[in-house]
Formats: C-alpha cells, sequence, structure tokens
C-alpha cells in the first residue's frame, strides 16, 4: 500500500537542512566545533550562545536526518527489490560523494589558502599533492551520504538473510502481504527510557572515543553513531507502524515542554556546574567524568524530545507546500550537498565587513541558506543531474 506525500516531512528537511549550514557558520564566527574556515577570536559572549546553538542542534538534527531516512528505506526496497534499491542508492549517496571527496573538496580548501585563512606554500599542484596524501572517502559534509550509504546495504543484508528478504521480521505477514499496519506506539516511559539509554551507550562509547574523534579513513565520527545507528533502526520501525503520523499532539506537547526544559534551564545548569564557562570542555566530551555522562544523557534526551515535538508540530501545522517550499524540498539534497561551499564563499565575502560575530553571523546566514537552495534547483536542471539528484 503506497503512503501518501508527507509534506511535514519534507519541510522537516528543509528545516534540517537550514540548521546544518547554521551550525557550520556557528564555527566560522565563534561556536564550538571543528570547521574549514574560522574567522577570528570571538568574544565570550558569541562563544557562549553560538556553542548553545550548536550543542542544542547536534542533540537533535543529524538523528532526524537518520530517523527521516530509515523511515523512507523499507517503502523504497519493498517498490525497487534488492538489486535496484542498491543501485539506487549507490547512484544518489555514490556519485555526489566522490564527486564532493575529488573535485568540491580541494576546491572548497584552496580558496582558504589563497586568502591567507589557512598557511600553506608552494603552488596549485602541491596543493594538490599534499591534500590527497591526506585523502579519505567521505569528505566534509558528505560524511552523511557514505553512512547511509553503509545503513543502505546493511538493511539491504539484514532483509536478505532474515527469512530470505521478507517482511516476517519487521513483523509483518510472511512477505507477501507487505501492507501498512497501525502499530503500537511507545508510551512516553519507554521513550524515556530509550533516551536514558541511548546516552548511557553514547557514554560508554566517549569513555574511549571523545567527541571530535573520527575514523579518519571514512571520516565518521563514531562518538555521535549510537544516535544515528538507534534512530535509522527506528525509522525501519515506525514505517511498518505509521508511527510518525499517529503521534498524539498530547505526547507533542509533553516532550515540547520537556525539551524547554532541557536546553533553557537544564543545559546552563550543566555548564556552570561542570566548569565549561572557563573554556574547558574536554571533560563534557569525553573520558570517564561525570560532566561526559550528564552530557550524553543530556544529549540524546534532548535530541528525542525535540525530535517529537518537531514531528507533532510539523505534521500539525505545516503538512502542506506551497510553491516555494515545494522548489526547496525538490533542491533539500542538493542544498545539503553544495552548502559547504557556498557558506565559505559567502563568508570570505564579507571577510571584511566589521560587525559584531552575531551580527555577522546573521547575515551570512541570512545570505547563504537562500543561495544554497536557489543553486540546488539550477543544478538540478542540468542534464543527468535531477536522476541522482
Amino acid at each position: 500500500m503506497e503512503k501518501a506525500r508527507l509534506f511535514f516531512i519534507d519541510n522537516l528537511r528543509i528545516l534540517l537542512i537550514t540548521l546544518v549550514a547554521m551550525i557550520h557558520l556557528s564555527i566560522s564566527y565563534g561556536g564550538a566545533g571543528s570547521w574549514y574556515y574560522k574567522e577570528g577570536q570571538a568574544d565570550t559572549l558569541s562563544s557562549v550562545i553560538l556553542s548553545w546553538h550548536n550543542g542544542v542542534v547536534q542533540a537533535f538534527s543529524m538523528g532526524l536526518f537518520f530517523l527521516i531516512a530509515g523511515y523512507f528505506t523499507p517503502g523504497s526496497y519493498d517498490r525497487k527489490g534488492q538489486k535496484w534499491f542498491l543501485k539506487d542508492r549507490l547512484l544518489r549517496l555514490g556519485i555526489p560523494m566522490f564527486c564532493y571527496d575529488f573535485v568540491i573538496g580541494p576546491l572548497i580548501a584552496y580558496p582558504l589558502i589563497q586568502t591567507g585563512a589557512w598557511q600553506s606554500s608552494g603552488s596549485y599542484l602541491d596543493y594538490l599533492a599534499r591534500y590527497y596524501s591526506r585523502f579519505h572517502i567521505g569528505t566534509g559534509p558528505l560524511w552523511f551520504a557514505e553512512a547511509l550509504l553503509i545503513f543502505a546495504i546493511g538493511y539491504a543484508l539484514w532483509r536478505i538473510f532474515v527469512k530470505g528478504g521478507s517482511l516476517k521480521a519487521e513483523g509483518f505477514g510472511d512477505g507477501a502481504n507487505q501492507t501498512i499496519r497501525d502499530g503500537k506506539l511507545p508510551s512516553n516511559l519507554t521513550t524515556a527510557a530509550f533516551a536514558v539509554a541511548l546516552g548511557a551507550v553514547s557514554f560508554l562509547v566517549r569513555i574511549w572515543l571523545p567527541i571530535g574523534w573520527a575514523f579518519r579513513p571514512l571520516n565518521l565520527q563514531f562518538p555521535f553513531f549510537p544516535q544515528y545507528i538507534c534512530l535509522f533502526i527506528v525509522g525501519v520501525m515506525a514505517y511498518r507502524r505509521n508511527w510518525l503520523t499517529r503521534i498524539p499532539d498530547s505526547m507533542g506537547r509533553l516532550w515540547l515542554c520537556a525539551a524547554l526544559l532541557l536546553v533553557l534551564v537544564l543545559f546552563p545548569v550543566l555548564v556552570v556546574a561542570g566548569g565549561g564557562l572557563n573554556g574547558d570542555i574536554a571533560p563534557f566530551a569525553g573520558g570517564l567524568h561525570w560532566q561526559c555522562f550528564a552530557y550524553a544523557v543530556w544529549e540524546q534526551a534532548t535530541g528525542v524530545a525535540i525530535i517529537i515535538a518537531l514531528l507533532v508540530m510539523f505534521r500539525k501545522y505545516l503538512n502542506r507546500q506551497g510553491k516555494l517550499s515545494q522548489a526547496a524540498s525538490a533542491g533539500a539534497y542538493t542544498a545539503y550537498i553544495i552548502h559547504g561551499p557556498v557558506i565559505i564563499l559567502v563568508a570570505l565575502a564579507i571577510r571584511s565587513v566589521t560587525l559584531y560575530p552575531l551580527l555577522k553571523f546573521a547575515l551570512a546566514v541570512l545570505i547563504s541558506v537562500p543561495l544554497c537552495f536557489a543553486l540546488a534547483n539550477v543544478i538540478r536542471k542540468l542534464p543527468l543531474a535531477r536522476r541522482i539528484l
């Protein structure tokens, strides 16, 4: 049974891509994190506000991306079958990833060297030799496409080897009966237990692999992957059971209140009590520290709370599209792919403008986000691009 198009999911994708671009711009102007371009040292207030923004957005944004991806994976596999499902994923995820790795990645870095944002010497060929000597796949934001490709292959293998690819393992019939049924929603208590357990697992991983650590050959930050893996699985489960369209409004309101409490009250308390205002954030990032445990639980609880609240709010109030949102939705994936070079070039273009860091961050967002979506729709009209993007 085909599902009706869920416009609120399309609109959520637009929001998430906007937030990802904002995180990277935030790092450029003083927020905590790693990105290609950073513009000087921000004042304490700007640094605190931008880092708070990054911590909150990181708690839910990529996890929600993986949940949405998981949600649409079973239906795609059902329609296309194993062979065409994998071929489609290799086409839509693999080609953009390798284009970014071999073309866009080095082209992003070189202007930073030319403007003095990075220090280097020698010719462009020397630069390329150094770049490829440190080369890894999944460059920059395209680690997400790489991870999705791995998850898609994992899902296909699971379908192949569990009951020969039938849906019995997903709790639906014998493989011939591929219907969508209403399944029991997890209770608030179960959801809270899931969030706390996810926080505990994240803490255990971060004892050895702190935030910021990445498996370099694949550019995958394993400290965040307990959330990504679990929410992708939740998305797969949610598809057959119609969870995303059936979350009660009352559940959305409850978790919205929880999210506000976690973000506006508990996060500042945690930062102050853990000594984060002194600039020492290492105990929060990893190791056997109470700050690491508390932050991991806070992060996962906040992520789950915001995800539930957003799903309900967007389903209730934003389950429709006009021409503008329709165009933005169509180009969302392309906007994600190109947002890196766009926001860097915008930041370089306004680097000589003297503004307070928070105001400059806002200016860069207002210029670069619409530009990403506009360019995305132009790129999608190129020959062969629509089939991939």
